[in-house]
């Protein structure tokens, strides 16, 4: 081993890399850490310490596979709890407006969305789509859910009708993403702006409300 490590330290030394000559003789000389190793040896030392590391890389994958599925039914069970929170919160509200919209519904909504707390934002939106689906209801338009109702009305029969499919999309997103969705207050309030504009064409807060 010797005659390697001065044939390579001359090569290197060639090549003006003579300073790892100290290196080289440290780990393979003769008082060097490898200095009891043959050549095979050596090589057996390295195989077991693969061995080693290959088991402990499958072990690690299995762990962190394992953490993977347990994060992800988590997820989803978070997200379940998401959508019946915003089911349970719709069906509260529409008990809530079954004797009639009134502009003190307005007045929460408003409320809702100058809070800090983007949940109140979420909150404003859910609402604002509930009084769109009671007030579409009320006026006649037919669908068993507010899309179908909305897909029935044409542009010509409500310009403001791609606010109200705008609007609504994002009332989607809120209860269907849950958690997932970042809600900021600048897309609430466009959101609210768009149910707005749709409720003053249907004539809904300003005594109107007429039938379809």
């Amino acid at each position: 081993m010797e005659d390697t490590i001065t044939a390579t330290t001359t090569r290197l030394e060639v090549v003006g890399f003579d300073f790892l000559t100290p290196l080289l003789r440290a780990i393979f000389g003769s008082d060097g850490l490898f200095a009891g190793f043959s050549q095979d040896g050596l090589l057996g030392f390295l195989n077991s310490t693969w061995s080693v590391y290959v088991i402990i890389a499958y072990i690690c994958s299995f762990i962190f596979l394992a953490l993977y599925i347990y994060a992800s039914i988590q997820a989803e069970k978070y997200q379940d709890i998401e959508h019946d929170l915003v089911h349970a919160q719709e069906e509260a509200y529409a008990m809530k407006m079954s004797g009639g919209i009134k502009s003190d519904k307005f007045a929460e909504l408003q409320a809702h969305l100058d809070s800090e707390n983007p949940n109140d934002w979420k909150l404003a939106i859910i609402e604002a789509d509930i009084i769109l689906d009671d007030t579409l209801k009320r006026q006649g338009y037919a669908g068993p859910t507010l899309g179908d109702r909305l897909k029935s009305i044409s542009p010509d029969t409500l310009r403001s009708i791609d606010d109200a499919w705008q609007a609504h999309k994002v009332r989607n997103q809120i209860a269907h993403a849950g958690a997932d969705f970042v809600l900021t207050q600048r897309i609430a309030r466009e959101t609210i702006m768009q149910y707005e504009r749709v409720f003053k064409e249907l004539g809904v807060g300003e005594g109107g409300g007429g039938h379809h």
